[in-house]
């Protein structure tokens, strides 16, 4: 083989190189595209969200029942002089699930030991906002969420 033929071969070679570098370096930097846009575009809207409907008689004074609405894990809570509240199980800190301690008459986040009172309100700990609250309708022995 001649030195002409090995400059084709060496340049053939470099070509494919560069070009399955440059695949390869699209393919990283769509792979954090994804989850960027994900990350900063708002969440999608409840509009097609519909209602969930619960018996007062499952849930006594003092009691809670967890529950999932509108693909949101959910605890409903039936606090003693205060009535009914739904709020949201997902952690304001990192989205881990919090946990109903009745005979404390609080909510615990057990990745952190975050707090929150049975109205959602930060109590003590990381999480920087209160739980989600749903709002909910309480007509006869019926407790409508959503």
């Amino acid at each position: 083989m001649d030195w002409a033929g090995n400059t084709t071969a060496m340049t053939n070679r470099r070509e494919f190189l560069q070009k399955l570098l440059a695949l390869l370096g699209l393919t990283t930097f769509a792979s954090f595209l994804y989850p960027f846009f994900k990350y900063f575009s708002p969440p999608a809207g409840q509009a097609g969200a519909g209602t969930f409907v619960l018996s007062k008689a499952d849930i006594p004074v003092g009691e809670a029942k967890e529950t999932v609405v509108n693909n949101t894990p959910c605890v409903v809570i039936n606090r003693p002089d205060k009535g009914f509240i739904v709020l949201s199980r997902v952690c304001t800190h990192l989205g881990c699930l919090v946990d109903y301690q009745k005979d404390k008459k609080r909510l615990l986040c057990p990745c952190h030991a975050g707090i929150y009172d049975l109205s959602g309100n930060v109590t003590s700990g990381p999480p920087p906002k209160p739980l989600q609250q749903f709002p909910i309708k309480v007509e006869g022995n019926s407790i409508i969420i959503g």
